[in-house]
């Protein structure tokens, strides 16, 4: 059986849809089907009749990229008024070897959740922070193979208001899709760009989404603090369309293709035509445009280190920094002007996804696979016989550049 998943995240701007295979560690990603955004304000489903149009065309695109019905997902969900608990539980090792096994480990993280979670609440994920045996002081991070008669576990327990959740999987339920993880964007972002030194320190992580700002902390590899701010992309947008009288159309395009984050290296002689609402005709030179991006970014920016200030005393050793607003070229220059000079963008690199857009839907791939291998499982949502679908429909192909790619990732 092969690790193959498919990841969805319901954004303000576009619906993404990821089917990545997991081998050697390592995300191939198979297909990738993005969509505007229906009937969706600040990550939020506001009206579900909308919603769900983009939710079937999103499946219907990356169906028939891979000819095969896609009918389980994983998903992320928005922070707004997330609660993370401290939490323990224990339970008794029952085999005769008494020897920990991983049915052990998921029996003592639901004790870890009995009983803990509020009627306005929902569920989102357990992660453990460590583990004792049978009552030593001697803190371990997986106890698997270990002899004991009983364990322990200290967790933090992730929770979000049903409201976040239960729209969104009536609507996929509608559409014939399972959800069978969830967790928050934030939790995805920082397992797309971490490393083994994230988890040894404190980390933030800064997505920057287009309506929505959201800021999350993590205290050695886990979520501890998330918070929203309501200000991104578009409130750039808007900048450039009042002070030009263009269409927003016109200002993303000056914006991702035209202007830089930051005035130092834009020019005053390159210009660009465009054309008013009025129908006037008018020219826009970088430095100008550049000058409108760098400050609306820099107020973003600043308000995700004060927001950081505001959710923990604990000192940040890295800071991560993505979303679509990350991806303007010189974004570097006004991170540096705000954080210092020690702090580095980060950028996606998988294969067919390279854009930072993208770290939320393909990072939720490799937390979900980390999270089965903890627990001594293979990590996928499409199963043995759509797999097998899959492998066929590409070894059909396999005469051309595409299929010869299937091929490689998909045969042994």
């Amino acid at each position: 059986m092969k690790e193959i998943i498919s990841s969805l995240d319901i954004g303000s701007s576009t619906v993404k849809l990821v089917v990545g295979e997991i081998y050697n560690n390592e995300l191939n990603v198979l297909a990738v089907s993005e969509v505007k955004s229906k009937g969706v304000k600040k990550g939020i489903i506001v009206n579900p009749e909308d919603a769900l149009i983009s939710l079937k065309e999103v499946f219907s695109r990356c169906e028939e990229i891979l000819g095969i019905r896609i009918n389980k997902v994983i998903l992320t969900i928005p922070s707004y008024y997330a609660e993370f608990i401290v939490t323990d539980g224990s339970s008794t090792i029952t085999n005769e070897d008494g020897i920990v096994q991983s049915v052990d480990i998921v029996r003592t993280m639901q004790a870890c959740v009995y009983n803990k979670v509020p009627n306005n609440k929902e569920f989102v994920a357990i992660t453990p922070i460590e583990f004792t045996l049978d009552g030593s002081d001697k803190k371990i991070k997986n106890p698997t193979g270990m002899k004991a008669s009983k364990i322990k576990c200290k967790a933090v327990l992730s929770l979000a208001p049903k409201k976040n959740i239960y729209t969104t999987v009536s609507l996929l339920e509608n559409i014939g899709v399972d959800i069978v993880d969830i967790n928050f964007g934030g939790v995805a972002d920082y397992f797309e760009f971490k490393t083994p030194e994230h988890d040894k320190k404190n980390t933030a992580v800064i997505n920057i989404g287009e309506e929505k700002t959201e800021v999350s902390i993590f205290k050695k590899g886990i979520l501890v603090e998330s918070e929203c701010i309501e200000i991104g992309g578009k409130n750039i947008d808007r900048d450039i369309c009042y002070i030009y009288d263009i269409s927003r159309k016109q200002a993303v395009y000056l914006k991702e293709k035209f202007a830089l984050a930051s005035k130092r290296n834009a020019s005053t002689s390159w210009s660009e035509d465009v054309l008013t609402k009025s129908e006037e005709n008018i020219k826009i030179n970088q430095y100008e445009v550049s000058e409108i991006i760098s400050s609306r970014i820099k107020e973003i920016l600043i308000l995700a280190k004060k927001q950081i200030n505001l959710l923990t005393k604990m000192e940040i050793s890295y800071t991560i920094i993505t979303g679509g607003c990350s991806q303007i070229n010189d974004f570097n220059l006004i991170v540096d002007e705000v954080f210092g000079k020690e702090m580095k963008v980060y950028k996606v690199n998988d294969i067919g996804c390279r854009h930072n857009k993208y770290s939320t839907v393909l990072g939720l791939i490799k937390y979900y696979h980390d999270k089965l291998s903890f627990r001594n499982k293979l990590a996928y949502t499409v199963d043995e016989n759509d797999q097998s679908e899959l492998i066929n429909n590409k070894k059909s192909n396999n005469n051309s550049i595409l299929g010869k790619i299937y091929g490689y990732f998909f045969n042994s």
